[in-house]
C-alpha cells in the first residue's frame, strides 16, 4: 500500500501509520513526510484494504497496489479490477481480478 498524500491532518495520519506499522511516533511522522512511500509489505488484500480504509478515514491518501501484479486496485465491491492480471501467476488467483472474499 502506498500513502500517496498526508492530508491535512497530520497528528490523525502519524496515529493511523503508527497503529497499521507500529512504528515510533518519529518514525511514522518521518514517513508521512517521505509521501509517497510504501507504508505495508505485500500481505493479504483484506488486511492492506483495512490499513488504506484507516488512513483515509485519518484525512490521508492512500492507494492498494497488488503485489502480484502491480496494479492498482480500486477498493469497493465487486471485481477489484476487471483487467486481466499480467503476472507469473494464474489469473484466477490474483487478488486484483478476483472479487473480494464475502464475510
Amino acid at each position: 500500500m502506498l500513502l500517496t498524500d498526508a492530508g491535512d491532518r497530520k497528528m490523525d495520519a502519524v496515529r493511523a501509520i503508527r497503529t497499521i506499522t507500529g512504528l515510533s511516533l518519529w518514525n511514522s511522522r518521518l514517513l508521512l513526510d517521505r509521501a509517497p512511500v510504501a507504508v505495508t509489505e505485500p500481505r493479504w488484500l483484506e488486511a492492506t484494504d483495512e490499513a488504506a480504509r484507516l488512513l483515509e478515514d485519518a484525512g490521508a491518501r492512500a492507494t492498494v497496489v497488488c503485489d502480484w501484479c502491480d496494479r492498482t486496485i480500486t477498493r469497493g465491491a465487486g471485481l477489484l479490477d476487471p483487467a486481466p492480471c499480467k503476472g507469473p501467476w494464474p489469473a484466477d488467483a490474483c487478488p486484483a481480478s478476483c472479487p473480494p472474499a464475502s464475510g
